[in-house]
């Protein structure tokens, strides 16, 4: 299928959208109507980005032919003139649809559990792990998202973390943030060292999309349920009412905990909903294994050596190894102003797919 060929197949959807749309059958179905009304949305882009390509079409052909048949010299003129510019937008406007063509990622709408974990370097890793979460949670911040913690372990007595477990909500989050899945590594010197040198250390980082029941199907015979307190802040009753929940798929031998919430049913519910998320994660992942772009963002070991991210704190450095990008804003960086690397994230995802589709 050419590229006027997909175009026009998806202006066709985009009418028979609008004229389902006018039924009176669809707007008293509140789902139908809902679901409908969403599809429109995400094709309105598209559609804008098509009409202009048409009207560029269209000025292209009456430039070409006045410059072919016209014997008027001063409308010759200026036929030529905008043909330069019309010839620019045409390139500019077929890149754009280009990109709008890219197969979207169904999960880059929902929100996400974020886990970030302790990786090799002992309390400067735990450390650093508490960078890592402290990054995140501003930049949810800035855009206004909403974080709640599922669980929670610290690292050490130096304040730091070995595992913190967070569920972000709002609109387009795993497609914002999917790109931090991966290793990632600090050098610096630690507050431990007393003769200033450098140490390398790491933490580990899953961004996975949240889920609906029916996403996945979990058998709860499948899955083994402990009580027990909780280790962590939360009140008066902890350690002393047993409100912590953990949860083993037994399949698979997944294990999620949540200790956050002072009720055991509102921790259930937290446990269940991680659970369901890497349940999802590892469906998805099996299904994908031969994408190569996906392997590159799985979490894998934590050790050292496998990263996809170095945050340089001596030089204020942090270099992104997938796509090779340096940058010298790392104080920002860690205070959680990730726009531009995460944009560059994405230009770089979608060359590689325009790539693939040639």
């Amino acid at each position: 299928m050419n590229f006027f060929e997909k175009l026009a197949k998806i202006k066709d959807k985009f009418d028979r959208i609008n004229e389902q749309l006018a039924d009176e059958a669809v707007l008293s179905d509140t789902d139908k109507l809902i679901s409908l009304s969403k599809e429109r949305s995400d094709l309105i882009p598209m559609m804008e980005a098509f009409d202009k390509y048409s009207r560029v079409i269209s000025d292209l052909a009456e430039s070409k032919d006045i410059l072919e048949n016209s014997t008027d010299k001063e409308l010759i003129e200026i036929a030529q003139m905008e043909l330069e510019g019309l010839k620019e937008q045409k390139e500019l406007l077929e890149e754009e649809i280009k990109v709008l063509l890219l197969p979207k990622d169904p999960n880059d709408d929902k929100s996400i559990i974020l886990e970030i974990r302790a990786g090799t370097g002992g309390d400067e890793a735990g450390l650093f792990a508490g960078d890592l979460l402290r990054m995140y949670m501003r930049y949810a911040e800035l855009k206004g998202w909403k974080t709640e913690y599922i669980d929670f372990s610290e690292a050490g007595g130096l304040g730091g973390v070995k595992e913190a477990v967070v569920s972000i909500s709002g609109t387009g989050v795993y497609g914002e943030l999917k790109w931090e899945s991966g290793v990632h590594r600090v050098q610096r010197v630690p507050q431990t060292e007393a003769q200033g040198r450098v140490h390398t250390s790491a933490a580990s980082v899953a961004v996975l999309p949240e889920v609906e029941d029916v996403a996945v199907d979990i058998n709860m015979n499948d899955v083994k349920i402990d009580v027990f307190r909780s280790g962590g802040a939360g009140g008066q009753n902890v350690n002393k009412v047993e409100t912590a929940i953990r949860m083993t798929h037994i399949p698979t031998g997944i294990v999620v905990q949540c200790q956050d919430e002072r009720s055991q049913l509102k921790n259930r519910e937290k446990a269940l909903k991680v659970l369901m998320a890497r349940l999802y994660d590892l469906k998805s992942s099996e299904q994908n294994s031969e994408i190569a772009a996906q392997r590159k963002l799985m979490v894998k070991s934590g050790d050292r050596s496998d990263k996809i991210r170095t945050y340089n704190f001596p030089q204020n450095r942090v270099t992104d190894h997938r796509i090779g990008l340096t940058l010298y804003n790392l104080s920002d960086v860690i205070n959680g102003d990730l726009f531009n690397l995460i944009e560059q994230l994405k230009i770089a995802d979608r060359a590689e797919k325009l790539q693939a589709e040639v």
